[in-house]
């Protein structure tokens, strides 16, 4: 088995990794195509603010299940967030640590500006965030197993991600949220980023391999980031 140390360095003058966007559509997402959310969610109440809009748990008229709806607004001032992570979620959502998604819907609103909703998967849980400070507040730690089970399934979610070419770029413990059940979901994926032909050159002594950037130590990738 080989192990990565920081003996192990880029050779000088070894072509980096290629890195590119994903180029989404081709075009802008247009927005008004989608179906309003009035005939299907009900807002319940606000459970959230993220960088870009609220985040509501909704309910759905049709047959009474329980979501979460992150609207965004103006919809103009986020265009490129909102398309990155529409296809991510289109894509990759059918992994159990990745949150799933149920549709994307369009609220035009004259007097207030128009809302674009994101449905998501309900994590009542929680982020890993709020597990921590919970903790903290109780002048506890978290036990370990608790710990390893998380970064497990976190880890294996990326692992999806990876295996699609796809980085995430902003993991952290507010980008991790819990289901009641126990579910570990990597959320909010509009910093993502697509790696094409992901292969470096790395020297070694007395070794020369050529690996996958997946493959590639976090200390290292995070100047390609």
């Amino acid at each position: 088995m080989s192990v990565w140390t920081p003996n192990m360095h880029l050779s000088i003058g070894d072509q980096e990794p290629s890195f590119e966007m994903l180029p989404l559509t081709g075009k802008t997402i247009i927005f008004d195509s989608f179906p309003d959310p009035s005939d299907t969610w009900e807002i319940i109440e606000t459970i959230g603010k993220g960088t870009y809009g609220k985040v509501f748990k909704v309910l759905n008229k049709k047959n009474g299940s329980k979501a979460a709806v992150k609207i965004l607004d103006p919809v103009h001032d986020i265009d490129e967030e909102i398309e990155a992570e529409y296809n991510i979620l289109k894509a990759l959502s059918d992994h159990p640590n990745v949150v799933k998604f149920y549709g994307m819907y369009y609220k035009k609103d004259v007097k207030n500006g128009d809302q674009l909703w994101l449905v998501l998967e309900l994590c009542n849980g929680g982020s890993v965030t709020d597990l921590v400070k919970g903790f903290l507040k109780r002048g506890e730690r978290m036990n370990e197993l608790i710990i390893a089970y998380i970064l497990r399934e976190a880890l294996m979610g990326l692992q999806h991600l990876h295996e699609n070419k796809t980085i995430h770029r902003d993991i952290k413990g507010n980008n991790i949220l819990l289901t009641t059940e126990g579910g570990v979901k990597l959320v909010d994926f509009g910093h993502y980023f697509i790696v094409q032909q992901p292969t470096v050159n790395i020297m070694i002594p007395f070794r020369r391999w050529k690996i996958f950037i997946f493959h590639y130590p976090p200390i290292l990738l995070m100047r390609f980031i």
